[in-house]
């Protein structure tokens, strides 16, 4: 049982008026006898609500507004009344009337039906009810009631159950798959017209839906300090019995642990050495994953030896997890600690920044360490500091300073974080936060008698990437033209250059130079609009080339209307990644390019010369050919110089690793890309995490034809690639805490596949790193996850559906 299962409130704690959703009527109305000819359109129905407690009315009946329809009455209303859950007694009922205000007096009613708020287990009833009406009959609220809404036992078919399942779904109880769901209810529609027509719409009903708290709620009486003891079953049935002390802090476990970390025990703690098991224990615990949990033994060993651990830096975190932070004197004890401990490393650090810990202090501490980091470090880690702006306890936090501060002396750190904060701005619940930042980095830079390089003071500077927000609010106009032009790419073209040429003629030629948004450090005099182009999508991204100060040209592409954050994220992970390899003096000649996200649904991405694997093989037939054709060598290896293919195995590796880790989802050989010196890298990273659109998508995207491209499975340059795989795995498996504490950091973005479950995601990257295997194991592992990902038949058969579909489109 989930620790979710164990939390509930008392209904008697919940100071809340009674609301539900009368949703719709289904089924067909009875004819009216007084009036043949009145007709579904014209009669106007509505309902009447009444709460009864064990069988005597509370309150006034409340009523929905009259509604009008053809096929379907629907109301979508909220009705809330006066009664408030903490008032309900466990017989409380709500009696349901439909009325027709269009037929006389006697026949006026349409039916009635009657649910109990709380169930058998004396939980209260949540999500949508669908309550079968009683014709011609009035919602009987006596206990127990003559018209109860809930269908019979010995009439439950098939529907009623998968109605059943359907809002257990709704209410997050069932796992969501979505291609599986997707299946799941088209079945479930084929269903419910094959019922509706052998049944005829017999039976009318009335959907309710209850509003759903965070955690179950449970019938409780007021100022009664135990629950009553449920009725015994004869049957063999399962007796629920809630027990309000789950949860709790135990009062002797709790006076013990007070005794344990006094004041007093300090003095004898000190000289207090762990024996031999114990120093395995603490061992085993220093080398848990940032997202592990202490238990209380485990908690208490550490807190017992603190002062022999003071020189282990690894232990630091542990220790600060194991504060009763409510305790002044304990967490007082801990802080003098903390500030005569071995100083931690900047991966420890960021754990620090993670909403676990909320002490300031503590917080103030780990930016102490970050101090310590140079500016190419630093930016590996911006985007996630940013997003710990979250947890801070103030606007003008510590933190928010430092990055500042920083950012005044390099201009990349500059540009980026400025991105990176307008990109929040536009978050409701943080915007007042960011806004402050940004206000504080305005405020700093504009004070700034010289720049970093000294030709430019700080207004000049703050002009200078002000104006990059200009280019991209031109290039979003730009946008808007060309989608609203009809007709095929080649006109979108055409308009675009025209735009360029005619009304927009000042972006060809800037005023003063602009500062790239993707590599602050080189200055853009200009787009060039005969090499400019759009992609052929469905949100046509503009493809431009900009012109240099240097003399130089490079090449971006400019997208609207899809938020690419989260390829932001993926491409940052690569970078970070890239580099770790590298430390370990292991290039796997990776392609890290840049990507901004210059607002929610906008955003730059650097344009890398390449072709799709999927246009390579339909104009080549394989790999190998098209290699031929750019380092063609007779005496090489298939033909293409050895240092070619070298380069496309260690790519081939790298990307295989990195996405596996990262769960990257929804691979085709459109998404996969091949430059002409043989290095392979991915795009479009719409999937993370290990969401993936398709059914049954393998560990790694290894499709046979970079297979056959190195040789075939037996062939000498396959048993390297699987090599260079093993190895890159193990070196970022000694990073694990890094790369987990980094992705907890972003737990309170708005990335959508993080957002979705922040700590199962979290929990589905630790598990890729297979911390339960030690080096030998886990070559072993990754060799199996390469043999079944190469003989994966299903992804096969998918990509070949992909490939119709391209065609087709």
């Amino acid at each position: 049982m989930s620790g979710n299962e164990l939390r509930f409130f008392l209904s008697c704690d919940i100071n809340l008026p009674v609301t539900f959703r009368i949703d719709r009527l289904e089924g067909n109305l009875p004819q009216s006898e007084s009036d043949s000819t009145v007709t579904n359109k014209s009669r106007e129905l509505y309902v009447e609500c009444a709460l009864y407690m064990d069988g005597a009315l509370f309150g006034l009946p409340t009523k929905t507004r009259l509604e009008t329809a053809a096929q379907q009455y629907c109301w979508n209303e909220f009705i809330t009344l006066n009664t408030k859950y903490r008032d309900l007694t466990a017989h409380a009922q709500l009696c349901l009337t439909v009325w027709d205000v269009s037929c006389g007096s006697n026949d006026g009613l349409i039916g009635g039906a009657t649910v109990l708020l709380f169930n058998s287990k004396k939980q209260l009833k949540s999500g949508k009810q669908k309550l079968r009406l009683w014709p011609r009959k009035e919602a009987d609220g006596s206990f127990p009631t003559t018209t109860p809404g809930k269908v019979p036992r010995i009439e439950r078919g098939e529907l009623e159950r998968l109605e059943k399942m359907t809002n257990k779904y709704e209410r997050g109880q069932i796992q969501r798959i979505d291609w599986m769901d997707l299946l799941a209810f088209r079945a479930l529609d084929q269903i419910k017209e094959r019922e509706s027509s052998r049944n005829g719409n017999s039976h009318l009903s009335l959907v309710v839906d209850f509003c759903s708290l965070e955690h179950r709620v449970v019938f409780q009486e007021s100022d009664v300090k135990s629950f009553s003891a449920s009725p015994v079953s004869p049957t063999n049935e399962l007796v629920v019995v809630w027990d309000p002390e789950v949860g709790r802090v135990n009062p002797s476990e709790h006076k013990q642990l007070k005794l344990a970390r006094s004041l007093t025990r300090g003095i004898i703690d000190r000289d207090l050495k762990p024996s031999s098991n114990e120093r395995k224990s603490i061992q085993r615990i220093l080398k848990y994953p940032p997202t592990c949990t202490l238990n209380g033994e485990e908690r208490q060993l550490l807190w017992k030896f603190r002062f022999s651990l003071m020189s282990e830096k690894r232990a630091l975190t542990k220790f600060l997890r194991c504060v009763e932070w409510s305790d002044v004197q304990e967490a007082k004890q801990a802080l003098d600690l903390m500030g005569k401990w071995e100083t931690i490393d900047v991966t420890d650090a960021l754990e620090l920044l993670s909403p676990v810990f909320e002490s300031e202090e503590v917080r103030a501490y780990a930016v102490s360490v970050l101090e310590r980091a140079d500016d190419d470090e630093l930016q590996c880690y911006l985007l996630q500091l940013v997003q710990a702006l979250r947890f801070e306890r103030s606007d003008k936090s510590r933190l928010a300073l430092f990055l500042v501060k920083r950012s005044l002396y390099n201009i990349e750190l500059a540009s980026f974080l400025r991105w990176y904060v307008a990109v929040e701005l536009h978050d409701p619940a943080y915007a007042k936060r960011f806004y402050c930042t940004y206000e504080i980095f305005e405020d700093n830079m504009m004070k700034m008698a010289t720049s970093v390089n000294g030709d430019e003071n700080g207004f000049k500077l703050w002009q200078s990437l002000v104006r990059q927000t200009e280019l991209t609010a031109q290039l979003c106009s730009i946008m808007r033209d060309v989608t609203n032009v009809r007709g095929g790419t080649q006109k979108k073209i055409q308009k675009l250059r025209q735009l360029l040429s005619g009304l927009l003629s000042e972006l060809t030629y800037f005023e003063e130079p602009i500062r790239s948004p993707l590599a602050p450090g080189v200055l853009i005099t200009g787009i060039v609009p005969a090499e400019s182009s759009i992609f052929k999508s469905a949100l046509h991204p503009l493809r431009l080339t900009f012109r240099t100060e240097s003399g130089g040209i490079c090449k971006v592409i400019f997208k609207k209307g899809d938020d690419i954050r989260q390829d932001q994220l993926v491409v940052q992970m690569v970078s970070l990644m890239d580099r770790l390899l590298k430390l370990e003096n292991l290039d796997l000649h990776l392609t890290p390019y840049r990507v901004l996200a210059t607002g929610p649904d906008e955003g730059m991405l650097e344009f890398i010369p390449s072709s799709s694997l999927a246009q390579i093989l339909s104009e080549h037939r394989s790999i190998v050919t098209y290699l031929q054709k750019f380092h063609p060598d007779e005496d090489g290896p298939f033909g293409i110089t050895a240092t070619c293919l070298e380069t496309f195995i260690k790519s081939c590796a790298g990307y295989s690793v990195i996405t596996y880790i990262l769960g990257i989802g929804d691979r085709h050989l459109d998404n996969l890309l091949l430059r002409d010196d043989g290095r392979l890298f991915h795009v479009d990273f719409g999937f993370i995490l290990g969401r993936d659109p398709k059914p049954f998508p393998p560990p790694m995207k290894l499709c046979k034809e970079m297979v056959e491209a190195m040789g075939g499975a037996e062939s000498q340059y396959y048993t390297r690639f699987k090599s260079y795989c093993c190895e890159a795995y193990n070196i970022l498996r000694k990073s694990n805490n890094l790369i987990l504490n980094l992705f907890h950091l972003m737990a309170g973005s708005r990335i959508h596949d993080i957002a979705l479950d922040p700590e199962k995601s979290i929990l589905k990257l630790q598990e890729k790193f297979r911390l339960d295997l030690d080096d030998e194991g886990a070559v072993h592992f990754f060799q199996d996850l390469i043999n079944e990902s190469v003989s994966a038949l299903f992804p096969q058969m998918v990509e070949t559906i992909h490939r119709w579909a391209q065609y087709w489109r």
